[in-house]
């Protein structure tokens, strides 16, 4: 939803963005800087968090073994020079090599090299496309749409943007970007 109280009749910067996340009252609310305007993500919920948490932590436990790099969650990730758009995947991947790029103290001045967006019950399945499109524009190599709803998985590349989709039988690999790493459908989406 757009937010209201903070005026939309002009666009706006990352930086005026950023200065607009310290205010004490956006302390604790969750926002995107979409195209230059601030864009409040509603609470997503119970089944959202554990969806999310459980693919991090598959992922986190892959890359940590095999020192591949990071697994996050819910980073603020910019791409200079575009100064109206940030972007807060639910789970991410940056690789070893581009780690020490940024200071990790900061928002990030890069797109992941794998991003992951959950849907929750505020998004549309056209919001999760265009954020896999400007992802996949802005160098993300991997994206994974989930739908904990219908229990499926879309996968975007470079290679395919529009997308294949995965259901509840299937298992997602890492390609290129996480070689070796697999994780059931099934482990993410228990009844």
């Amino acid at each position: 939803m757009v937010i209201r109280d903070y005026p939309a009749e002009r666009l706006y910067t990352v930086e005026e963005f950023w200065d607009f996340l310290e205010l004490p009252e956006n302390q604790d609310r969750k926002f995107e800087l979409i195209n230059g305007v601030i864009v409040e993500a509603m609470s997503p919920g119970f089944q959202h968090g554990v969806v999310v948490l459980d693919i991090g932590s598959f992922m986190r436990v892959f890359v940590r073994q095999n020192d591949l790099g990071e697994v996050a969650v819910e980073v603020d990730h910019y791409l200079p020079p575009d100064k109206f758009n940030t972007r807060r995947p639910d789970v991410e991947f940056i690789s070893k090599a581009r780690l020490g790029t940024f200071d990790p103290t900061q928002y990030v001045p890069l797109m992941p090299d794998l991003a992951v967006e959950v849907k929750s019950p505020s998004n549309t399945p056209e919001e999760l496309r265009q954020k896999a499109a400007y992802y996949l524009q802005n160098g993300v190599r991997l994206v994974w749409l989930v739908f904990p709803d219908t229990q499926t998985v879309f996968v975007h590349t470079p290679d395919n943007p529009a997308g294949k989709k995965f259901g509840m039988e299937d298992t997602l690999d890492g390609g290129d970007v996480l070689p070796g790493f697999t994780l059931a459908l099934k482990d993410i989406f228990r009844a």
